[in-house]
């Protein structure tokens, strides 16, 4: 007699925090988690959030209990906003710098600070911009702490327009253009 063939079991993963979605108050983004539950699997969203759903799993609980869970829950829910908040002010002050550094006579550099704060990787835009200018661009560090992104040649304007272009979440009015120039020997 054959046997039957064992049938894989299709597990749906969260595309906020990337938990299953059983596991999503554990995550910290409980809200968006919720909000995309809903959008995406409704059927899974009502068997796991809907009233009934909460009430039953909250029924074996003592009233003590309960109360505990709400009062974390709310206090959770307050420290994800204020965190989310925190986020979308830094992001509101952070400025990403070009600029422009004359190393020799007609020779320049251009480097780019301020990226990471956007969450984008240096070296995954480094390389884009050494792509699109068809020139040499690394990540280096900076004496300060952080980390900068030196293209060769003159290409801040380019730059500008090609961050504005591929990376959306950028504001146009965090950008700032410098034009660094080297310091003459003074004779004397």
């Amino acid at each position: 007699m054959a046997e039957p063939t064992p049938v894989g079991r299709e597990i749906i993963y969260c595309g906020v925090c990337t938990l299953p979605p059983e596991y999503c108050e554990y995550g910290g983004t409980t809200k968006k988690c919720q909000e995309w539950l809903e959008k995406k699997h409704p059927d899974l969203y009502a068997r796991i959030w809907s009233p009934e759903a909460l009430e039953a799993a909250t029924a074996s609980l003592s009233l003590a209990a309960q109360e505990r869970a709400a009062k974390d829950a709310a206090k959770k829910a307050a420290k994800a906003e204020a965190a989310e908040q925190k986020h979308a002010d830094k992001l509101a002050k952070s400025v990403v710098t070009i600029k422009r550094i004359e190393r020799n006579k007609r020779k320049f550099v251009t480097s780019v600070t301020g990226l990471e704060a956007f969450g984008l990787e240096l070296k995954k835009v480094a390389k884009d911009f050494g792509k699109k200018f068809a020139t040499g661009a690394s990540v280096t560090k900076v004496p300060s702490g952080g980390e900068e992104i030196v293209v060769q040649g003159d290409v801040s304007g380019e730059i500008e327009e090609f961050l504005l272009e591929k990376y959306k979440d950028i504001p146009e009015d965090n950008i700032e253009l410098v034009e660094d120039k080297k310091k003459k020997a003074s004779a004397g």
